[in-house]
C-alpha cells in the first residue's frame, strides 16, 4: 500500500511538467528589413516612404510631394531670368527657406527680388507656401498633395495661389510631375488670373549624381477687363539637375516660347542645400515569421 501511494504522488507530480513538454515550441519573432536592390535615389526614405529623389527640387516649373521630412530644413537660391519679345529683360531672384512638418507637411518662405530691364533692383513680395500630402507615397495614384501660397506684394495686389501636385515614377530611373495651378490677384483694377499646367519628365544618368529631361508649361492669363480673350503661352525646353554632393544639387533649365505671347526664352538656374540627415532611418518596411 505505501509503494502505490509513493507511485500515485510521482506520477501526479510529474503530470503538469508531461502537459508543459506536450506544448509546441514557439520560436521568438524575427524582424528583417526588407532588401532594397534598385537606384538609390529611388529607395524609400521617411515616414512616408516616398523615394529618395524627390528630397531634391528635380523641376523648376513643376513641384512633386514633399521634399523635407519633419524638421529637416533646406535652403534654394533661384535665379530666373525672360528675353520677352519687346527686346527686355527680366531678372527674378528668389531665396527660399523649406522646412518639413508633421502630417505630411512642408512650410516654404520665399524672398523675391526683381532686376528691371533698367538693371534697376527692387524688393517685389513676399510668400508662404504650405502643400500637404494625401497620403504615404505609393497609396493614390500620382501622389497627390496640394499646395496654398500667400504673397504679399510691395507694390500691388497681394496674390494667392493654389495646386494640384502629381508625380510618380514611370520606370525605374525615369520620373515625371505635373501641376495645376490656379493664381488671382486680389485687390487692384485688373484683378489678373492665370491658369497653369506646368510638367517635367526625367531620366537619371548616374545615380544620385545627373538627371536630364524636359519640362513645359502652358499659361493662360487674363485680367477683369479680356477674362474672354485671355493670353495664351506655351513654353518647352532641356533640363538638368547635377547633384554636386549628397547636400548640394545645381538645377538649370532653359524654355524656348513657342507661340506669339510667350517669352523668347525663359531660363531657371536653382541652387539648393539641404540640412537634413543623409542617412534617413524613418523608413523600414519589415517583415516577420511565427512558427
Amino acid at each position: 500500500m505505501k509503494k502505490q501511494f509513493i507511485l500515485s504522488s510521482i506520477l501526479l507530480a510529474a503530470a503538469p511538467l508531461a502537459a508543459l513538454a506536450a506544448q509546441p515550441v514557439r520560436m521568438p519573432e524575427v524582424t528583417t528589413e526588407a532588401a532594397y536592390t534598385g537606384p538609390a535615389e529611388e529607395r524609400p526614405v521617411g515616414p512616408t516612404g516616398r523615394p529618395e529623389w524627390t528630397s531634391v527640387r528635380r523641376f523648376t516649373t513643376t513641384r512633386v510631394y514633399i521634399q523635407k521630412n519633419p524638421w529637416e530644413v533646406g535652403v534654394e537660391q533661384w535665379w530666373r531670368i525672360r528675353d520677352n519679345r519687346d527686346d527686355t529683360i527680366e531678372n527674378l531672384f528668389i531665396e527660399e527657406v523649406e522646412i518639413g512638418l508633421p502630417y505630411r507637411m512642408q512650410l516654404d518662405l520665399y524672398e523675391n527680388w526683381v532686376v528691371d530691364d533698367e538693371r534697376k533692383a527692387h524688393h517685389d513680395n513676399f510668400a508662404v507656401e504650405l502643400r500637404c500630402a494625401l497620403a504615404d507615397w505609393g497609396v493614390i495614384p500620382m501622389n497627390p498633395a496640394l499646395y496654398a501660397e500667400y504673397k504679399w506684394v510691395d507694390k500691388g495686389s497681394d496674390v494667392v495661389e493654389f495646386k494640384l501636385l502629381l508625380g510618380d515614377q514611370i520606370i525605374p530611373r525615369l520620373h515625371y510631375g505635373i501641376n495645376f495651378v490656379y493664381e488671382k490677384e486680389f485687390s487692384n483694377a485688373d484683378r489678373v488670373a492665370e491658369f497653369q499646367v506646368t510638367g517635367g519628365l526625367s531620366y537619371t544618368v548616374l545615380d544620385e549624381k545627373i538627371g536630364i529631361g524636359v519640362e513645359a508649361k502652358y499659361v493662360q492669363e487674363s485680367t477683369h477687363f479680356d477674362r474672354g480673350e485671355p493670353e495664351q503661352k506655351f513654353l518647352i525646353g532641356p533640363s538638368v539637375q547635377f547633384r554636386l554632393t549628397p547636400r548640394l544639387h545645381l538645377d538649370l533649365v532653359c524654355l524656348f516660347g513657342t507661340n506669339h505671347d510667350a517669352q523668347r526664352h525663359e531660363g531657371w538656374m536653382v541652387l539648393g542645400y539641404d540640412f537634413g540627415p543623409q542617412d534617413d532611418k524613418g523608413y523600414k518596411p519589415t517583415s516577420g515569421m511565427r512558427n
